[in-house]
């Protein structure tokens, strides 16, 4: 039997390119051999795409060493039309052909990638892929549209407050007024940037203006957010194979021991003060209820591939943090912890994933 061919699309041009590199590398690491053949594709900073070792040593991501696509002179020639699946690669040697590939697998986070922009470039192409579509990579990429959405599909979210620069230049005052109104503390993030990039805990309102200053420089729009007392909590979607309804794994917690919260460092250097356990103790009653929750959100957004659902759990109830579209697949991520924890291997879910991907 001939097997799936998929391109890994890796890097990018968003600050959380040496994530997307990691995760890629935990997929060319565990992804089925005997079922797939893989082309490995890198995006330089810069946008360049480039033919990349098919090397998972290559993209550790370890404190002293963060893994990034360099551009090494090659160009991925992408299809000229809709009528063929054929890439092609450009080097020294000349033009040479890759072959026709079946699925591509866009391992990317962050703008340029995660946001619908990718997603939109595969579908001029009439390629099949992995993950989210246009839109709903579009609305979980952009946390305030998410929060909009969740909201009216009565999916319960935390209080927030949405700022641009042009409001605080329009009247600072009114703008510092609707912040204060959430109470202390509160968390000023990105509005579309992951991976805890530019997120600050605001405790004193004295910090707020370099909170902001931090997250402005990731994003023209900033979300400060009420800081819920309560239990970090999150699980894995899967979409149903055929229609059916979305898959969703236990529950894993994030317990904070030593950090303020749940930082870059933390999330992918192994930086201490942060436990990871999974499956997170709950009881069956309310495993059952965010599961329920995580489904409706998942399918709020768009319903489509997988996403991670974070929660804070209060002890009553349950409030959607967010949606993320594509998480991580680093060793130490949530997402297929979840879902290893709930019975299916890490090279299983890669597997079901692109065979979702194909049955679309």
């Amino acid at each position: 039997m001939d097997k799936t061919v998929v391109a890994v699309l890796f890097g990018g041009r968003s600050s959380e390119h040496s994530i997307s590199s990691a995760t890629a590398g935990g997929v060319l690491r565990a992804i089925d051999r005997e079922r797939f053949d893989v082309l490995p594709i890198g995006i330089t900073r810069d946008g360049a795409f480039v033919l990349e070792d098919d090397d998972p040593d290559k993209f550790a991501l370890d404190p002293g060493h963060l893994p990034e696509v360099v551009d090494n002179g090659t160009r991925i020639l992408w299809p000229d039309s809709a009528t063929t699946r054929e890439l092609r690669v450009s080097d020294a040697d000349g033009i040479r052909s890759l072959g026709e590939i079946d699925v591509v697998f866009p391992i990317l986070h962050g703008r340029f990638g995660e946001d619908g922009t990718v997603q939109g470039f595969l579908e001029l192409l009439d390629l099949p892929y992995v993950g989210a579509g246009l839109l709903m990579s579009a609305i979980g990429m952009d946390k305030h549209t998410t929060k909009q959405v969740l909201k009216a599909a009565g999916v319960p979210v935390v209080p927030w407050v949405t700022l641009t620069r042009r409001d605080l230049d329009r009247d600072r005052a009114f703008a510092e007024r609707r912040v204060r109104s959430l109470g202390l503390p509160v968390f000023v993030k990105p509005a579309r940037a992951g991976s805890s990039v530019g997120v600050s805990k605001v405790s004193e309102w004295d910090d707020l203006d370099a909170a902001l200053d931090v997250a402005f420089a990731e994003d023209g729009t900033v979300l400060v957010e009420q800081a819920v007392s309560g239990r970090e909590v999150e699980c894995g979607v899967l979409q149903g194979r055929g229609g059916a309804a979305p898959r969703v794994s236990v529950a894993g917690e994030i317990v904070i021991t030593g950090r303020d919260f749940y930082d870059f460092e933390a999330k992918y250097l192994g930086a201490p003060g942060i436990d990871l356990v999974c499956p997170a103790d709950l009881g069956a009653g309310e495993l059952a209820e965010m599961q329920r929750i995580a489904a409706r959100a998942f399918e709020a957004v768009g319903g489509q591939g997988l996403s991670r659902v974070d929660f804070f759990f209060t002890g009553t109830e349950f409030f959607v943090n967010e949606v993320n579209t594509m998480p991580g697949f680093t060793p130490i991520s949530m997402f297929p912890t979840c879902w290893i924890a709930s019975g299916m291997s890490y090279p299983a879910l890669i597997t079901e994933l692109i065979e979702l991907a194909r049955e679309d």
